[in-house]
């Protein structure tokens, strides 16, 4: 195929060539109705792009089959059979694919390091999960993707699960060994889902962890908004073989996506598919030294523990690990990584991808350049200057794995719209939760709705909130008081 065609971009370029006049939304026609103090800050550009889908890119009829094409040269630039763009993130994107293979009460095989898009597919599905638990790393406490023997496990207890769903790369880059876990679901004749948010990037370049359609998933879900060059919500989920019907996946997408998508994102999705196939090799080799540079300059740092393959892949751990995302375990200096994060934005501008109890991260893409990594080494050699002034901070009651293994005792479904109310912290304990209780980010839930809550898994989330981690889905987000099913 030809891939320096972009069908989007040709269309809105075609679309101001010819100076259509739209009588259709979006209202602010072009931008000429926008508040002239929006369009100073925004820029003309993105009003000016900002067009219908249907009436306004393509025509009444989608005779030009711009958005076909797009999604065409994407599949063939990965690798998949089939590609389908999504305006409103991987957060839509995985709930369509796993509703195009489990329905309200069947069984879908599920690691429970999940982000919380895929339980609010659960519960919006009433799909049953059967949790597959994660590798759990005790030493440094945190999770990482499930191993296949743990799949083959639950298989051999559900034989009747519809497939199976794994994350993989994890926020923490670290991956799961997706061709033996597609080659445990195939032997049952089920097809594997990969929520690959975090991956898009890696069909590009061999150097990188294996890619999800390479590996013989069946279907994968890419935030091209998080390592690729896509504007945020642009997301796309990559279908091939026969166990997902790809006309159902696309019913489904259907079902919950916008009937007014945003070209602006469909562009960014179809400009990057362009420069990965024409560039991308390129760009991620640089990327990858250039990781490997400040890596090795961070780790120089007296007391900032850089994270890599010796860390965090090997037996028990994960399979492998992609080296863009700089995980920091700070621990050893007495600092939590959420107090760590607030100083360096509040100090040096400085914001980063990701912070818990005992780590930071920033993540590296093929954007940064030896500038930004000197900001970045900058800032973390202050913070290391300036660390007396952040200890003191409460300790964060971090459980064992036993102890975060809660019992489902109600369906997500039936427990998130059930009768509910909301109690003190002191009473939560022993009753099933109705709301997702999730520290952000990474995003994985540590309590789901459906689950029984137990005092160590409350001790957890209340003493990171006095810590500083966030948990935004909460009704109380002091967790002073906690919303419970209700049981008959």
């Amino acid at each position: 195929m030809d891939h320096s065609q972009a069908p989007v971009l040709d269309a809105l370029a075609a679309y101001h060539r010819e100076k259509q006049l739209p009588f259709t939304p979006p209202g602010h026609k072009q931008g000429r109705g926008a508040d002239p103090r929006a369009r100073e800050v925004l820029g003309d550009a993105v009003f000016r792009s900002d067009v219908l889908a249907i009436s306004g890119l393509d025509d009444r009829e989608s005779g030009n089959e711009v958005l076909e094409r797009a999604q065409e040269l994407m599949a063939d630039a990965v690798r998949a059979e089939q590609a389908f763009f999504s305006t409103c993130g991987s957060s839509l994107s995985v709930k369509s694919a796993m509703l195009s293979v489990a329905g309200p009460g069947e069984k879908l095989l599920v690691g429970r390091d999940a982000h919380k898009s895929v339980v609010s597919g659960l519960i919006l599905s009433g799909v049953r999960p059967i949790w597959v638990e994660p590798q759990w790393d005790a030493t440094r406490h945190l999770a990482h993707p499930p191993s296949p023997a743990a799949f083959a496990a639950r298989f051999r207890e559900h034989p009747d699960a519809r497939g199976a769903l794994v994350t993989s790369p994890t926020p923490y880059g670290t991956c799961a060994d997706l061709s033996a876990i597609a080659a445990v679901c195939h032997e049952h004749g089920k097809p594997l889902i990969v929520d690959e948010a975090w991956g898009a990037h890696l069909p590009f370049h061999e150097d990188l962890p294996t890619w999800a359609m390479d590996a013989g998933a069946d279907v994968c879900v890419t935030s091209v908004h998080k390592m690729g060059a896509g504007l945020e919500q642009g997301s796309v989920f990559h279908q091939q073989g026969d166990l997902v019907d790809p006309d159902v996946l696309k019913a489904r997408e259907d079902l919950l996506g916008t009937t007014s998508p945003s070209v602006l994102i469909y562009a960014g999705l179809d400009a990057w598919r362009r420069q990965m196939v024409e560039h991308g090799h390129a760009l991620l080799r640089d990327a990858l030294d250039l990781a490997a540079d400040v890596r090795g300059r961070i780790a120089a740092i007296d007391g900032f523990d850089v994270q890599g393959r010796e860390e965090f892949t090997g037996p028990g751990l994960a399979h492998d690990l992609d080296p863009l995302p700089v995980v920091i375990d700070i621990a050893g200096l007495g600092v939590t990584g959420y107090r760590a994060a607030d100083w360096l934005r509040e100090h040096h501008r400085v914001n980063l991808h990701l912070a818990d109890h005992r780590r930071i991260s920033a993540q590296l893409t093929f954007a940064d350049d030896k500038d930004t990594a000197a900001a970045l080494l900058a800032a973390l050699r202050d913070l290391r200057s300036h660390l007396d002034d952040l200890r003191g901070e409460p300790a964060v009651e971090v459980p064992s794995p036993e102890d975060l293994r809660l019992e489902l005792a109600v369906l997500p479904r039936d427990a998130f719209f059930g009768p509910a109310e909301q109690v003190p912290a002191s009473e939560a304990a022993g009753r099933v939760c109705a709301e997702m209780l999730t520290p952000y980010p990474p995003g994985i839930p540590a309590v789901l709705p459906g689950e029984r809550i137990n005092e160590p898994a409350l001790r957890y989330l209340r003493s990171g909130v006095a810590a500083g981690m966030v948990v935004p889905d909460a009704a109380d987000g002091t967790l002073d008081s906690v919303r419970v099913f209700v049981e008959g």
